[in-house]
């Protein structure tokens, strides 16, 4: 791609969701240059998630068009007035919680949980002007993108673009699952129901946590084997038998000590609750649609115990969790590029799409 450069904007192609549920489209888009707090970067790989369908299908607003892809790395190009600790030539992976410091989630330090997270103040635009609503306030799926200096977290440049940026969501979000807000300890039994990318990226955490066995649910045989891959012990496959019955079967009748959902559907959330020992913990990162419903007994999880509990974004906090992750990643402790299927241009993102829906990738990366 070429792009084409203004006094105080950049015209570059990206890929955009002009309207719900038609197919993407590479457009020309114009990029403003940072003003106070803001930083433009050079967007090197973009991982196609789940997230990004979402938005071309409608399920999570209807202010298109959207600017598309969130999953991303690449290399700070300018920043705004005020901002420090970053500058021109960082390697970056761009993160959707750029923490505030101030709202009562930070005061309380817990800034994973900040209540106002920002973004870029300025907009980004089609040619013709029409204001680009970019997805998760990021907007990746293009040569250049504008977001708060916040968003953008330093790592170790010696990472494969393609495999660092995926910790921008779906790989941090199961890591996170697992490691943060499941809380895995060494000796733990663990059971992962669904194991696409959030899926294994949690197997993955815990087996970097140390948990003895790590029980692997899917209803798609290729998903199992790619599960044992990040560090499964023992695989269900939930069409052959009872999940719930497998998982305590394997744990000495008893159940896991964390049971991580990653699907987000009623059934399998029921599974997971139903699957985890007394005083277990279940944690759900699969993202439910809108109208799905589950229904407990109430004296069930009364009398069960432990906690049930879901993971925003694995509960990270990007400014200390990615650095680390990645040079896990450098020590070769923490397979990130196993998670990169195929890499992609922006002109075969729709493609990409199919693929994720037939469950026959982990994540296409568009590179540039």
């Amino acid at each position: 791609m070429t792009e084409t450069r203004q006094r105080g904007e950049h015209t570059v192609e990206a890929v955009v969701a002009m309207e719900k549920g038609a197919p993407v489209s590479v457009q020309t888009i114009v990029v403003p240059d940072p003003g106070p707090g803001e930083a433009l970067v050079a967007v090197e790989a973009c991982g196609v998630c789940h997230t990004d369908l979402h938005y071309r299908e409608g399920a999570i607003g209807d202010e298109f068009p959207y600017l598309l892809g969130h999953e991303a790395a690449g290399r700070v190009e300018a920043v705004g007035e005020g901002v420090a600790g970053l500058e021109p030539g960082d390697f970056v992976v761009l993160n959707w919680r750029a923490v505030c410091g101030v709202c009562r989630a930070c005061a309380r330090g817990r800034p994973q949980y900040c209540f106002d997270t920002a973004n870029a103040v300025q907009p980004m635009r089609l040619a013709d002007g029409t204001e680009l609503s970019p997805a998760l306030g990021i907007g990746a799926f293009t040569e250049k993108t504008l977001v708060a200096a916040g968003q953008c977290t330093k790592v170790d440049p010696a990472a494969d673009p393609a495999a660092a940026g995926l910790l921008g969501c779906g790989v941090m979000a199961g890591l996170g699952a697992a490691l943060n807000t499941g809380g895995v300890g060494r000796g733990d039994s663990v059971a992962v129901i669904g194991c696409g990318g959030v899926g294994d990226a949690a197997v993955a955490g815990a087996r970097l946590a140390g948990a003895a066995r790590i029980i692997a649910v899917d209803v798609d045989p290729r998903k199992l084997e790619w599960a044992l891959g990040f560090g499964a012990t023992h695989t269900v496959n939930a069409r052959e038998r009872s999940p719930i019955e497998a998982v305590r079967e394997l744990t000495g009748g008893n159940g896991a000590d964390v049971v991580i959902d990653a699907v987000g559907r009623p059934e399998t959330f029921r599974q997971a609750f139903y699957a985890r020992d007394l005083a277990g913990t279940v944690v759900l990162v699969g993202v439910p649609e809108p109208e799905f419903q589950a229904e407990l007994p109430l004296l069930d999880v009364f009398s069960r115990g432990g906690a049930v509990k879901s993971s925003w974004y694995g509960d990270c906090l990007p400014s200390r969790d990615f650095p680390m992750l990645i040079d896990l990643y450098l020590q070769g402790r923490l397979d990130l590029d196993a998670f990169v299927s195929e890499r992609i241009g922006p002109g075969d993102v729709e493609e990409a799409f199919d693929k994720m829906r037939r469950g026959t990738v982990l994540r296409s990366v568009v590179v540039r």
